[in-house]
């Protein structure tokens, strides 16, 4: 399968990186606080995986990212905002 960078769940990849990136965490150190594996965490980043809602939500609250943000992040993945 072929994700190029114009695909959303690359979008969301790469701003999942980004947000990991400006907390100055690895993704060893956010897979684990998130409790998910590394690889897979490094194959929502790069476009290889879809993450599911739930898993979006909690690298978000892990991340500290802005609600306004979160909601982003879930609509580059196809679902619905959640937060006003």
């Amino acid at each position: 399968m072929h994700n190029d960078t114009g695909s959303p769940a690359f979008q969301l990849g790469e701003r999942l990186r980004g947000w990991r990136e400006r907390r100055g965490l690895s993704q060893m150190a956010l897979a684990l606080q998130a409790e998910v594996s590394t690889r897979h965490l490094s194959f929502v980043e790069t476009g290889r995986a879809q993450p599911g809602r739930d898993l979006i939500l909690r690298l978000a609250e892990e991340l500290e990212i802005p609600l306004r943000e979160r909601n982003v992040l879930l609509a580059a993945a196809g679902f619905a905002p959640v937060f006003e």
